[in-house]
């Protein structure tokens, strides 16, 4: 009874069947292209009704007053906000699924956040800029992101999840979403992008994982630097 219990007060444990995209379509709510799949879990995946916390090196202390988020690199006008600042930011709501390289796959959530458009748009990238590095607040942790998944309009910088905001063991106060990619390109904690000409790897891309990580290429998905990246 002790783990039934702890399951129906778990707040973030699925009861129900995902909904369909068309259920969210309420002229405000984005909704990401892989929710109108007949099957919306890729090959290799299995759909958990939890949510996992996953990480590289746990939780970080993170202190709220200093926070801030910065972006550079090859932009028109390089900007910083302090988090009350970057939650006043027009908000978006986006239904996504969300799919992790461990090999499950969390769907029906709803995301609340800024567009990456949006913040594309304040700071006016430049043409050269192809790709996007991700920096975090866990000891220097990054992820990279090709440029059209940012800008993909189903990806933002979210705070909130399920209309609840998001806690730290998941990324809180504010974390990237990419759902066309594998979940550690959302990431975790994040203080600011660094727009790129090339192609620099991140943390676990250095590790071997791969450059872009669609969870739908492939028999098995983008997985591996060893993969065809194309």
């Amino acid at each position: 009874m002790g783990f039934l219990s702890g399951l129906m007060k778990d707040e973030d444990y699925q009861r129900e069947d995902p909904r369909p995209a068309g259920a969210l379509e309420d002229g405000e709510t984005i909704i990401s292209p892989d929710t109108r799949r007949e099957n919306r879990v890729p090959p290799g995946q299995t759909r958990t009704r939890k949510w996992p916390v996953l990480d590289a090196h746990g939780t970080p202390d993170i202190d709220l007053a200093n926070w801030k988020f910065e972006i550079e690199g090859l932009v028109e006008r390089p900007l910083s906000w302090s988090l009350d600042e970057f939650l006043s930011l027009p908000a978006s709501k986006v239904y996504a699924d969300f799919h992790c390289v461990t090999r499950w796959s969390r769907l029906d959530n709803v995301w609340g956040g800024v567009a990456t458009r949006e913040l594309a748009k304040l700071v006016g990238i430049k043409p050269e800029a192809k790709y996007v590095l991700a920096l975090a607040y866990d000891y220097g942790w990054t992820t990279n992101v090709p440029i059209e998944y940012f800008l993909a309009e189903d990806s933002l910088v979210a705070w909130s999840h399920d209309g609840r905001p998001i806690p730290p063991e998941h990324g809180g106060p504010a974390r990237l979403i990419i759902p066309q990619l594998y979940a550690w390109k959302s990431a975790k904690w994040i203080k600011g992008l660094r727009f790129l000409a090339e192609d620099h790897a991140g943390y676990w891309e250095e590790g071997g994982y791969h450059m872009r990580g669609v969870p739908w290429n492939g028999g098995d998905g983008e997985r591996f630097r060893y993969q065809n990246d194309e």
